[in-house]
């Protein structure tokens, strides 16, 4: 049996869109989604998981199953319902009452200052295209670390690859556009330097606690042994892991990385500019992050394409629907020799530990990694309360088991956050797609233990991988 240490610590994701709902409760202010999900009238955000009411059942059921953190996003909205301006009191009551009960049930708070919710304000301004955005993100995490003083741990953003990718390529974000490399390139510079300025404001003020940024990083391997199939899979990681990486522990993109870009640009008829100052700023930064959280559910085998660009994106869970193929980057191969969830996730624990040992090889500042979220969306059957999921206990335990090998192996991990806590609603799944210990029923707002909650429990009682 595997084990993981003493101090680490079991915690459960959520976000703020996705679990709180009363998007128009509390002075919320609006975000894109709001006007996004109701033109397309599939679903609603509205309870979601309704945690903006429930909070108490959900951190006493934390306490309960050996959740010893909860990773949670404050709405930015809720704070400046327009981004900037005055800040609104309600808001700032609400979050203080969730840290407060978190401090009655022994839960340490993990809080990420954006999750995919720009303030539609800001939104309707080009977002992080915008540069005068960089500055509006940095007052108001200023104000939240001024605010909240009982959090500990902060992280600037949630995903900075799949805000851009999901914004400007797939376009199942607002505001649907597919296919420009160019928003995608300068999206995913302009929130690294957001996550530097923001980096240097808390280190400079010498704030108490700690922070650092969450990546969603998915391993890329060769199809084959084909220098084209190898070529391939490195200009994918080079936009989606290295990219990310070098911003965040170098800062400063090397010349391999700037001429992936060139060749990306050239087949997508895609240009970018990064500024000097951005450099310096981000450089700053690159030694005072405290943590690297990584979002880490699946690993993509790549060969080459050169053809149009498609992309079909299964958010039914219709499992072979999902098609990647990108002109002069890569096409996904989604292989019949590994298993993979109904969303075409491959379930392949591998990755995870080839990411961490890779980390620690390329970037040995890092300090610290915690795995903020991993998890298995399944169709949950419910039978009377009882939910038996053994296909996601499996699940967990093989990536519990890849992260007890790497940190047997040298890799700083202190601490996993499984996604989700609850049941919650998805962006492009609604509420088919579920991922939490604890069952909700979006009827009445029950939550019911599923057989991974006690399994989970177990396992971080006795730190012993089962």
């Amino acid at each position: 049996m595997k084990k993981l240490p003493e101090h680490f610590i079991f915690g459960g994701a959520t976000a703020a869109y996705q679990c709180e709902g009363a998007t128009k409760e509390g002075g919320k202010g609006a975000v894109a989604w709001d006007d996004f999900l109701a033109e397309q009238g599939r679903f609603s955000p509205d309870p979601a998981s309704d945690f903006y009411h429930q909070y108490p059942v959900d951190i006493e059921l934390c306490e309960k199953f050996g959740v010893s953190g909860l990773r949670l996003s404050i709405a930015w909205s809720r704070i400046f319902p327009k981004g900037t301006g005055e800040p609104n009191q309600e808001g700032i009551d609400y979050y203080h009452a969730i840290f407060k009960k978190c401090q009655e049930h022994h839960v340490i708070p993990f809080v990420t200052l954006h999750h995919f919710d720009t303030p539609k304000a800001l939104f309707d301004q080009n977002d992080f295209l915008n540069r005068d955005n960089i500055d509006a993100f940095a007052n108001y995490a200023k104000f939240c670390f001024e605010e909240f003083t009982e959090v500990a741990y902060w992280s600037t953003f949630n995903e900075i690859y799949p805000v851009a990718t999901n914004q400007y390529l797939l376009g199942v974000f607002p505001p649907g556009i597919k296919f420009d490399f160019t928003k995608i390139i300068m999206c995913l510079h302009n929130m690294m330097v957001a996550h530097a300025k923001t980096v240097n404001i808390f280190k400079e003020n010498g704030y108490a606690g700690e922070i650092g940024v969450v990546h969603s990083l998915e391993t890329k391997y060769a199809n084959s042994d084909s220098e084209e199939d190898k070529h391939a899979a490195f200009l994918e990681d080079a936009l989606s892991i290295r990219f990310l990486l070098e911003a965040t522990y170098l800062g400063r993109y090397t010349e391999e990385l700037l001429g992936a870009l060139d060749e990306i640009c050239e087949a997508q008829g895609a240009t970018y500019e990064f500024l000097e100052e951005d450099y310096i700023e981000m450089e700053k930064a690159s030694h005072r992050n405290d943590f690297l959280g990584i979002n880490h559910y699946h690993s993509h085998f790549c060969k080459a394409y050169k053809g149009p660009n498609e992309i079909y994106h299964n958010g039914t869970g219709d499992k072979g629907t999902s098609v990647y193929r990108v002109n002069g980057i890569a096409e996904r191969v989604y292989r019949d020799d590994i298993p993979r969830t109904d969303w075409d996730w491959l379930i392949y624990p591998d990755g995870l530990y080839d990411l961490l040992m890779r980390i620690k090889k390329d970037y040995p500042h890092y300090k610290k990694i915690y795995i903020t979220e991993n998890g298995m969306g399944y169709k949950d059957d419910f039978e009377d309360g009882v939910i038996m999921d053994a296909p996601r206990i499996d699940y967990l335990r093989q990536y519990l088991g890849a992260l007890s090998d790497a940190i047997e192996d040298g890799v700083n991990v202190e601490g996993y956050f499984l996604w989700s806590l609850m049941d919650m609603f998805s962006w492009t799944n609604g509420y088919n797609k579920r991922y939490g210990l604890f069952y909700v029923d979006f009827e009445t707002q029950k939550r019911y233990p599923k057989e991974s909650a006690y399994w989970y429990k177990f396992v971080s009682e006795t730190k012993t991988i089962i």
